[in-house]
């Protein structure tokens, strides 16, 4: 509907008579326009976009209302003015034609006044409510947009923030929960077509593994300070202990789950990685000593991402190691430590790590920061 305080009528008719008496009619309540054949109606109607409704004559010269009818229909800025068509023709194939064309009505000449003023008020109504309803469904879906936007961001923040809080209390720096994240995406990524794994890497599921990765050592608050910021070697009792963060972590991020009462997938993969991503191929790994496609794919993904970043970043106590060499380790780590598929992938997309390694650098500053804290300076 127009912004106008009267709606807008637009009259196509090539005889003056008509269109003097229907304008005498409308003009009172609407405010009339009239266009004199159907290329100017149609011109009218295509330029004007505050028309409400258009009676149409059927037969006119050179084009014909049929055809004006179709063309208004076929334009999108056309397509949802009502139509009726006001015509002598009373054969009910022409009437049928015209309904077919997507005119919402169909007025047969001489024209009855009560009658012309009923069908034009009731169709003018009848859009005012189609445009109500089409406004709050674009108002309510930009809405909900808008709403998940924000939840996703909630979330985000939320895992970050948790990710963080475990970061200030580990000898790895806050980029390593960036890179990592970025590492399992490229995987995923470059694995979403592979046999074994297209399944299940789905763009969905490869966003959620994505949100969900910064979780993995969630669990690593629960361990005491004593082992977790230990300078030197882990006795075997104290490697128990720290052992103990996969399992500390998928507890606390399913009790959380448990208070929101309900299953999120993000959450479920978070849980995964927090548990498994410790577990190697050959079964040699932790807590469960889980083997070969026992092991989720969540967390074989984040098993490789892990430790290709621990060796090539720096820690307080060692420098980071070359790119290549890393490289060479993760490759004979193939069926051993790693899923043998996930490797041969890493192989080819080694440049990608190396840039994502390059884009969230650790900075001296932090290195020096995580130093005093753990009191090596």
């Amino acid at each position: 509907m127009n912004l106008n305080l009267k709606p807008v009528i637009l009259i196509i008719d090539d005889s003056p008579d008509i269109i003097n008496l229907i304008s005498g009619l409308l003009k009172n309540f609407y405010k009339v326009k009239a266009a004199n054949n159907g290329g100017t109606g149609l011109k009218v109607a295509q330029s004007d976009n505050t028309i409400d409704l258009i009676l149409l004559d059927i037969m006119m010269p050179n084009i014909s209302g049929f055809e004006v009818c179709q063309q208004l229909k076929a334009d999108v800025n056309t397509c949802d003015i009502p139509v009726i068509f006001l015509t002598a023709m009373t054969n009910p194939e022409d009437e049928q034609r015209g309904l077919g064309l997507g005119a919402v009505d169909y007025i047969t000449k001489p024209i009855s006044p009560a009658i012309l003023l009923a069908r034009v008020e009731t169709h003018l109504k009848i859009k005012a409510a189609n445009d109500f309803l089409k406004d709050k469904s674009a108002f309510l879906e930009s809405e909900i947009k808008k709403r998940s936007k924000e939840l996703a961001a909630i979330q985000d923040v939320t895992i970050l923030s948790m990710a963080s809080l475990a970061e200030t209390r580990d000898n790895e720096t806050g980029n390593h929960i960036l890179r990592t994240k970025f590492y399992i995406k490229a995987l995923a990524e470059h694995l979403k077509t592979h046999p074994r794994f297209k399944h299940f890497l789905t763009d969905h599921t490869i966003n959620m593994l994505h949100k969900s990765a910064p979780l993995h050592d969630i669990g690593k608050v629960g361990i005491p300070d004593s082992i977790l910021l230990k300078a030197g070697r882990l006795t075997p009792e104290e490697f128990e202990i720290m052992k103990t963060h996969t399992t500390l972590g998928r507890d606390a991020i399913a009790k959380a789950e448990t208070h929101l009462g309900m299953k999120v997938d993000f959450l479920k993969f978070a849980k995964e990685i927090a548990y498994c991503h410790q577990e190697k191929w050959d079964g040699s790994g932790y807590p469960e000593g889980l083997s070969g496609d026992n092991i989720p794919i969540s967390a074989r993904l984040m098993a490789l991402a892990d430790v290709y970043d621990a060796l090539i970043s720096r820690r307080v106590y060692k420098e980071g190691m070359p790119h290549e060499q890393a490289i060479q380790i993760i490759a004979e780590g193939r069926g051993i430590h790693f899923d043998p598929d996930i490797t041969d992938a890493f192989l080819e997309i080694t440049e990608c790590f190396r840039e994502i390694a390059q884009q969230f650098p650790d900075s001296d500053e932090e290195i020096a920061r995580k130093a005093k804290a753990l009191k090596y300076i």
